[in-house]
This record gives C-alpha cells, structure tokens and sequence, in this order.
C-alpha cells in the first residue's frame, strides 16, 4: 500500500495540480484505511473489505458526512490504480455512499451582517484590516481559505475585482463591492505606515507576515461576539449569507454558481431552498389565508 500511495500522491500533486491541504487530507484517509487492512495488499482489496471499513467507521459514530469523504477518497484512489494498471479490477465500483442528512446552510440576515460589519470600529491597523476582511468576505463570497492567499496583486481597485485562487487550484475572477474596496483602501493606507507596500500577502497580522486561516476564524469570532450574534454560525456562514442574499434578490443560480466557484451546480442548488423557506415564511405571516 505505502508504494502505491506514494504514486498517488504524486498524481494528486502533479496530474490533478491538488493543493497541499486536499492532498493531505486524501493521505490521512488512506492511512486510516490501511491501519485496518492488517498487511493486505492493495491487490486483495475487494468490495468487502472496504464495505467492512465503512461499517467500522460508522459503528464508531462517525458522521454520515465524514464517512462519505472517506468513501471518497478509496473511490478516487482505486480508480486511479485501475486506469494505470496497478489492480486489475476496481473495488470501490458499486460501493454505495451513505445518506446523507440535508442541513440547511446557517446564514444571517441582511440586518445581522450589517451589524457583523460595522462591529469593526477602531481606526488603527488591525481594526482597519479587520473591517477589510470582513467586507471582502461578504461582498465576493470567497471562502476564508481563498481570502488568505490574496496577493495585493490580484485586486483591481478600478474595475472592482479581485482575483481568486479556488479549489483545485482554479482561478476566478470576483467582483467586490464599493465598500469593500473602500475597507481594502484604508487598510492600505495603514499597512504603508508600518513600511508594508512591498509584501505581497494582501492580509497581514500585527508582525508582517501572511495571516493564516486559523487567524481570520479568530478575528470573525471576536466580531460575532461584539455584534451579540446569537446564532451558532462560522466564518462560512458570511460565503452561505452571500449566496442567499443574491438569489433572495432575484440572481440568477447560474451567475451564484459562477460566484462561489462551485463545480457542480447542484452544490449551489442547496440555497434555493434557503430561499424557498425564507419565502414560505414570508408568505405565512403575510397572507390573510396562508
């Protein structure tokens, strides 16, 4: 198994152009897979063994979603075995996902992300990156991941959009708002204070360097505490409040697709049924006979 992981790190890495994190990602699966192969060859895997791994997994209570990524991962691997002749038949063929619970994304309403973004306040360089961040979240519906990697480079202050280096490494261009571009403009103006013009991370933390994802999680938490945001949210929740906001305003899915840079347009699909609820509900306090 270790040799044929190996080769299919590199296919993730070079063939697929994967990022670092979907790469390690699909490794930690595959080494959990192998931990309860007891030695079996990846030659003797067959629909069994993976049914059995996936009924171990879910004996632990492990979420239906987890599980199904797992699955993911073993599809993906042994089809790439299969198509480059390593096994002679492929043993994920047929192997079932698991049901998945549909979950309704959790977003606010357009009176709360206000109050989220004007909960920034200070003037000085981490307030002013503060407030940039946050509108750049909501105004293009980038995820918190794409939000870091933005170069200054790729923000086109004329033409109002910025550049964005997604999933599998694709890129797409996203509009950005007047706000937003006005948030971004300030906070420029503080990071050349501190002698910063020349370093190519558009986010910087308080020494210079690059702000990590895990940082900008902090900074939104901070901003949901000060805006007295009851609502068990996360950072996504500004990229699941863009998207149902647009289409509560007439966008059209394609164009919302295009947007959050999703793949597949039943990805997007998910938030017209935010939408029909929203309607629903209007619909059942405003009509007399509802």
């Amino acid at each position: 198994m270790e040799r044929y992981i190996e080769k299919f790190k590199t296919y993730l890495t070079i063939e697929k152009n994967a990022s670092p994190h979907t790469v390690l990602n699909y490794l930690k699966d595959l080494e959990g897979f192998e931990a309860v192969l007891s030695g079996k060859k990846a030659e003797d895997v067959d629909y069994f063994a993976i049914r059995k791994y996936l009924a171990e997994l879910t004996q632990k209570n492990m979420a239906k979603k987890s599980i199904a990524r797992k699955l993911s991962t073993l599809r993906t691997f042994f089809r790439f075995l299969y198509r480059d002749g390593y096994i002679s038949s492929n043993p994920a063929t047929g192997v079932s996902t698991p049901k998945l619970d549909k979950k309704l994304p959790v977003f606010l309403d357009e009176y709360k992300v206000e109050r989220l973004l004007t909960a920034a306040t200070k003037k000085d360089f981490a307030g002013l990156r503060d407030r940039a961040i946050l509108e750049t979240l909501y105004s293009t519906g980038i995820r918190v991941s794409e939000l870091v990697n933005i170069m200054v480079s790729d923000v086109d202050f004329i033409s109002g959009l910025v550049k964005v280096l997604g999933k599998g490494r694709v890129q797409r261009l996203a509009p950005i708002g007047d706000p937003a571009v006005g948030a971004i403009r300030e906070y420029m103006s503080a990071r050349s204070k501190k002698g910063w013009n020349a370093k190519p991370a558009l986010f910087l933390n308080k020494a210079g360097g690059k702000l990590t994802d895990r940082s900008v999680r902090r900074i939104i938490d901070k901003y949901i505490r000060l805006a007295a945001i009851t609502e068990k949210i996360s950072p996504h929740s500004l990229r699941h409040s863009f998207a149902t906001h647009l289409l509560n305003r007439g966008a059209d899915l394609r164009i919302v697709q295009e947007l959050l840079g999703h793949k597949n347009l039943s990805t997007t699909q998910i938030y017209t049924h935010v939408s029909s609820e929203r309607l629903k509900s209007v619909y059942d306090k405003a009509h007399p006979r509802a």
